[in-house]
């Protein structure tokens, strides 16, 4: 479970940024997740609830998160799909000189603080 790891240094950079701001408190902070990012939302958010327990700044912080569905490019037919119904064959011409689009990104979208 890489999660744990992924929620401290998460955590670690919401508190650097939180006290570099001078703030009082991280109300609620939003993480865009994508389907293929190999985080499991689930064990995220349980490590998550642990490690907050330890902080600073987040103590009662919420955790929003935004799952990113995954989409492909095709380069034969210059169409997206879903990445997760068809995998790396397209499903409109059945090359498989696909890319991921989006999906496997981790980006932190909003912090709020007091």
């Amino acid at each position: 479970m890489h999660e744990l790891g992924i929620v401290m240094y998460f955590i670690d950079m919401v508190e650097k940024t939180a006290e570099d701001n001078n703030a009082n408190e991280v109300v609620s902070v939003t993480l865009e997740i994508g389907e293929v990012s190999t985080i499991v939302p689930s064990y995220f958010r349980d490590c998550y609830k642990w490690a907050i327990k330890q902080t600073k700044y987040m103590q009662n912080c919420a955790l929003n998160l935004v799952i990113i569905e995954a989409m492909s490019f095709c380069r034969d037919c210059r169409k997206t799909y879903s990445t997760t119904a068809y995998g790396k064959t397209c499903p409109y011409c059945q090359s498989k000189d696909t890319y991921l689009v989006t999906g496997d990104e981790v980006t932190v979208r909003e912090v709020q603080v007091k």
